[in-house]
Parts: C-alpha cells; structure tokens; sequence
C-alpha cells in the first residue's frame, strides 16, 4: 500500500506541477513587450531636441494646412502620461493632430521615462522643459509664435506640463528656468502635488521627501501662472481628484484664472476606451470645454472636432 500512495502523491505532484507550469506560461504570456521608443510618427516630422549622453529625444511636429516656414501659427504641445514609467509620443499624438485640425501646429516630445531610458521624475520635468524651450527656440523654423505656445498634457504628463510653466530653475540637475512661460495649460487628470497627499508620494523618489517636495507643483509653483484649465474624474484612484481641487483653489485665489471640469464617477484616464460610452463622451466634452478655452483666449476658432 505505501507504494501505492507513494504513486498517487508523485501523480498528485505532476499535475499540480503541469497546472503551475500552465498558470506560469500564461502569466508569461501577459507580460508586455518592452515599449520601443518611435523614431517617426505617422503624419508627422521627428527633430531631436536633445542629446543626453546617448539618448537622443524626438518630438513630433503635426503642420496644419497653410502652414508656412516662418509663420506665426499658434502651437500647442502634448505631452504623454504613464506615471513617469512608462509612454511614448504615441500616446500623445492625437492631441498635437487634433491641434492641427484647429489650425495650430502641433507637437509631441519625447521624455525619459524609467523603463525606457532609466529616467527619474526630475529627468521628464527637465526633459518637458527643454522640449518647450526648444520649440520656442526654433519658432522660426518651425512656423510659430513663441509667445502663443499651449502647453498640455495627461496624468505625469500633466506634470510635466505644468513644470513648464514654473519660472525657476527645476528640481533636476541643471535644469534652468525657462525663458517664456506658455501662453495656457491644459492638464488632465494631471499629477500637481508629488508628496504623500498626492501621487505616489515619496516612494515614488526613493523615499526622499525632500525630493518629493522638491518636484511637486502645488509647492514650487510662483504666483503668476498662465490661464489653466484642469479635467479631472471624481473616481480617480490613482491621481487624487483633492489634488486638483486644491490645485484650482491656489491658482484661484493667486489670482489665476483656473477651470476645473469635473467627471462624476469616472476614474484615472477617464476619456479613455475602458469606460466604453461614458469615457467617449467624456472625450468629446474634453475636446468641446479645450476649444472653448482656447477660443476665449483668442488663439483658436471654436471647434468639437474629436482627435483620432
């Protein structure tokens, strides 16, 4: 009888070790393909803005039409989420097309996140901001005002759009001040306090608080900021509704103008395919409430036009 249970436990230890190895290859099989980092972009001209080290970063210029060297078209530039982790400008492209569709020329740099190119939070700040000066660097070139440049972006994208706008020197190594503050913000579910009441808190620098603090917008932001408008989702785990809210509030009473669209229930990313109908819907409001925005700022005709 011993060999028989002996048998039957080495059977019972084959199946439950095919079953693991089962669940190990479809666990395997989930596991993403390393982002590859775009060279070009359908419908649009790559430029090296800059080299670090041997890094070169890319950003995508979308032309409208009438576009003209030397024009004075104005730009909007977008810049992608991903929790300074992951993204690529292939995620932000459809807003430098639809900014094309408006008549701006529109624009989607590159950064250096931590799974492609071993970036920090300050690395993305320091690359956003050096993307921007650039652009405006290059306005020539690339057929634009300089002082109508509209800075977006979604998520720790949003961050990095909002550190354009901060007129001293950044939480990075040698990451000067900007030259020209943008014209607007336009920030989704944006990333605006990086310490413990905000996204990730300290973990997400190592621990270091100070570094936290160093990087978060709420603290480093200087009284005069440009017209902003913020959309957020009330449902938003992952980037805390408050922080918006609070972020409006300052801007406010510094005497900003400042919107803040809300979506109820909603969560992270809320215009996103995942919420089926009701992220759609969200979309083509975000896409209606921008152009308001833009409009009443004189920088664009009125227009709904939802980006591909």
């Amino acid at each position: 009888m011993s060999h028989v249970r002996g048998y039957v436990s080495l059977m019972i230890a084959s199946v439950w070790g095919v079953i693991a190895m089962n669940a190990l290859g479809a666990d395997l099989s989930k596991e993403k393909a390393p982002e590859i980092t775009p060279f070009s972009l359908p419908g649009s001209e790559p430029f090296v803005f800059r080299k670090v080290n041997e890094v070169e970063l890319r950003l995508h210029v979308v032309k409208p039409v009438g576009w003209k060297k030397g024009g004075s078209k104005v730009c909007l530039v977008s810049f992608f989420g991903g929790g300074w982790n992951n993204g690529t400008p292939e995620r932000s492209i459809r807003w430098a097309k639809w900014a094309a569709e408006q008549g701006m020329v529109g624009i989607a740099p590159d950064y250096r996140t931590r799974d492609r190119m071993n970036g920090t939070p300050e690395d993305c700040v320091s690359d956003g901001r050096s993307a921007v000066a650039w652009v405006e660097a290059h306005s020539a070139e690339l057929g634009i005002n300089p002082h109508q440049v509209v800075v977006l972006g979604g998520s720790a994208g949003g961050h990095v759009a909002a550190w354009t706008a901060v007129t001293t020197a950044g939480p990075g190594k040698d990451d000067r001040a900007p030259q020209l503050q943008p014209i607007a913000l336009v920030l989704l579910n944006p990333v605006t306090d990086t310490k413990v009441s905000g996204y990730g808190g300290p973990k997400r620098f190592n621990g270091d608080e100070s570094r936290a603090l160093a990087c978060s917008v709420l603290d480093q932001m200087q009284t005069k900021m440009p017209p902003t408008i913020v959309f957020h989702a009330t449902g938003d785990t992952t980037v805390p509704y408050a922080n918006s809210v609070t972020f409006r509030d300052k801007m406010v009473s510094n005497g900003n103008h400042c919107e803040l669209i809300t979506f109820e229930g909603l969560g992270h990313s809320y215009n996103s395919s995942k919420y089926g109908e009701a992220g759609k819907a969200a979309d083509q409001k975000t896409c209606e409430q921008m152009a308001v925005f833009l409009a009443g700022l004189g920088l664009i005709q009125p227009a709904t036009t939802l980006p591909q």
